[in-house]
């Protein structure tokens, strides 16, 4: 296990975490996990000043999904595979989901197996025009996993999840944008600079209202319509009575820019 497979850096409020094993296109292992969830509590931890979250790759790959090389941790009995899901990568993905933080994916290149799934946990994914996403289970004779039967329809639909994870094709940048995979393309060498523009509005906006807006589209999936509404009223309840919609009213009536990382 080592700290130098990934970065985090907290800039003006926006954390940055960097996958940092290049050599092997980010792929992960349980130890790179363990290494990534540190980093993320860190960042979220309550005295870190961050408001919002970047994770991207270094290099020439987002992340290409579970490296299988031989020393990598990877290599268990089949009738083990679910519980090394289950132990490792299932908590990661249950940590991403619950923050209160607001996560930006940046897509730098190739987004893998697992890799597509950590990308498609972004609230915002920004993607490099040479960037693909690929389902490759079916490719090794497995099925998809981290979340990714859960995520894909969701945003791409049902048809369109399950070519990808049939055929295994390539899904490239443009058309990841025009299926609504991604939100933002930008030529390679502007993605940080495009995204980090992005984040810095998140991060200048009202964190608390922030932290339940994404809680409420997470949430939205399990619940009926009834529910959904029931929740918003309680969200919006405990808003209302908040120093960021104070914050926001007086602005407004003042006619400046609303300062929410005074409140």
């Amino acid at each position: 296990m080592s700290d130098s497979w990934i970065g985090h850096d907290i800039k003006d409020g926006i954390g940055i975490l960097t996958i940092r094993r290049p050599e092997v296109m980010n792929a992960v292992s349980p130890a790179l996990v363990a290494v990534i969830e540190r980093a993320f509590k860190t960042l979220t931890a309550s005295d870190s000043g961050v408001r919002c979250i970047v994770i991207t790759g270094e290099g020439r790959a987002f992340c290409a999904g579970a490296d299988l090389s031989e020393d990598s941790g990877n290599d268990v009995p089949a009738e083990q595979a679910g519980s090394v899901l289950q132990r490792v990568y299932h908590p990661f993905l249950r940590q991403l989901r619950d923050s209160d933080i607001p996560i930006i994916t940046a897509v730098n290149g190739a987004a893998v197996g697992a890799g597509m799934s950590f990308a498609m946990m972004g609230d915002i994914i920004t993607c490099a025009r040479s960037a693909y996403f690929l389902q490759a289970f079916r490719r090794i004779g497995l099925v998809p996993d981290c979340g990714s039967t859960w995520l894909l329809p969701r945003q791409i639909g049902g048809a369109r999840a399950r070519e990808l994870s049939l055929l295994g094709e390539k899904l490239g940048a443009e058309k990841a944008l025009e299926w609504g995979l991604v939100n933002r393309v930008f030529d390679d060498e502007k993605l940080m600079p495009e995204t980090l523009a992005i984040a810095r509005q998140i991060a200048d906006g009202p964190l608390g209202a922030q932290g339940k807006i994404r809680r409420l589209y997470w949430e939205t999936t399990g619940n009926s319509f009834e529910e959904q509404l029931d929740l918003e009223d309680r969200f919006q309840l405990v808003a209302s009575t908040g120093p960021e919609f104070a914050e926001g009213v007086s602005a407004f009536r003042e006619k400046r820019a609303a300062d929410y990382r005074k409140v």
